[in-house]
């Protein structure tokens, strides 16, 4: 999509079919059972609405579905979910899960059936492998396959084993996602291979996409916030299909624009201010950190506009700069994190600054992903992104 009313277009396409899906799953049980929890947990009705209203705005969807996004949330069906741990740390469930007390979101997906977690499950060994394939079974071409964590492929993948018998993490990923109605990549180990794909990389580790050759929602961030992962998962749940994406089949409304474009010290990179040096006169006063290593510049997300932690703080806020974390092989293009980047092309403002200089930088990392994103996008509404593909893609 070329701009935010291309956006609009779509989504107001695809209006008659959401409200003929909530009408569908509407039940006033449901709705008040729902309310009814909100109010356990300390929610009013208008705490709800307001969350609505956020995250409506948030996945940039025209104004008249905050309303549909109330009653969607409130009503939606147990959608099946079968969460698989790989080559990863944990920090992306981290991410989804801790907060200060349970929220909106994390009432919500409550309410998902979360069918198999590793971390979350209390149960283990050949019990859980029953339960995994009775839910494959089941829920076959109905589950929605969230990945966490690279997927080795060097050797047979023999590099990463789970399960009591030894199950390598690439077999597993395959056999699940075979089944899967939609798979989405959590975090940048699923989606790009994170640093277990760093150089010289031993183990072959690869993105979810990469290795296994089919259609996915790569959800990037090392962690994502929790805001992306919510925001990704309701989209399919309000609309039955996958947000549009940019080249790197990341959601466009959390991917669209850069770290810088929306970040608090922007004014100071265009006012020529900048930290020189840790704990300086300029990191008191909060200027931009570009010559500290910040690659807010280089790097597409929505960090510096919902934070993580419930919204209090991101690493910029806290006086350290972004090391573009949400980048395919950020651990290799963006090092060394404190220090700028030589060769993305950036002309930092002298004197009393240059309005926007930044503006002008090229792809570096991403490649043409700046560019071509409204291309991408359009080729994702164009082919419906109503769920993957099984089609092997060249590597």
């Amino acid at each position: 999509m070329k701009n935010t009313k291309e956006l609009y277009e779509y989504y107001y396409s695809l209006l008659s079919g959401v409200d003929e899906r909530i009408n569908k799953l509407y039940s006033k049980e449901k709705e008040e059972h729902f309310h009814r929890r909100l109010e356990e947990n300390g929610f009013s009705r208008r705490d709800f609405l307001k969350w609505a209203s956020f995250m409506t705005a948030a996945m940039m969807l025209p104004p008249v579905f905050e309303s549909r996004i109330a009653k969607a949330a409130a009503i939606k069906e147990r959608t099946p979910v079968i969460w698989l741990h790989l080559a990863e740390c944990t920090g992306c469930t981290e991410s989804f899960l801790r907060t200060r007390a349970p929220d909106i979101a994390t009432l919500i997906f409550d309410e998902i059936s979360l069918t198999y977690h590793d971390t979350l499950m209390m149960a283990s060994g050949k019990r859980v492998e029953e339960h995994l394939e009775k839910a494959i079974e089941r829920y076959s071409g109905r589950y929605i396959c969230v990945i966490e964590g690279a997927i080795p492929t060097k050797d047979g993948g023999i590099y990463l084993r789970v399960g009591p018998d030894g199950e390598t993490g690439y077999h597993r990923a395959k056999r699940v996602t075979e089944h899967a109605k939609y798979v989405l990549a959590f975090g940048t180990c699923a989606s790009f291979g994170g640093v277990q794909a760093a150089h010289p990389n031993p183990t072959g580790a690869k993105g979810v996409r990469k290795a296994l050759g089919i259609e996915v929602v790569n959800v990037p961030g090392c962690p994502p916030n929790s805001v992306n992962m919510v925001g990704t998962m309701l989209h399919i749940l309000l609309f039955d299909r996958t947000p549009p994406t940019d080249l790197l089949y990341r959601p466009l409304w959390a991917y669209g624009s850069r770290i810088h474009d929306y970040c608090e010290r922007r004014a100071h990179f265009d006012a020529g201010e900048f930290v020189e040096e840790w704990g300086d006169e300029g990191a008191k006063k909060g200027w931009c950190l570009y010559k500290m290593g910040c690659k807010g510049p280089l790097t597409y997300n929505d960090c510096s506009r919902y934070r993580f932690n419930q919204g209090i703080n991101w690493p910029v806020g806290a006086g350290h700069g972004c090391i573009g974390c949400s980048e395919p092989g950020f651990w290799d293009t963006m090092a060394p994190f404190e220090e700028p980047n030589d060769k993305a092309g950036i002309r930092i403002p002298g004197g009393k600054g240059v309005e926007a200089t930044a503006d002008e930088i090229g792809t570096f990392v991403a490649g043409a992903t700046a560019a071509a994103i409204a291309i991408h996008a359009t080729g994702s509404i164009i082919r419906g992104s109503t769920g993957k593909s099984s089609k092997k893609e060249k590597e």
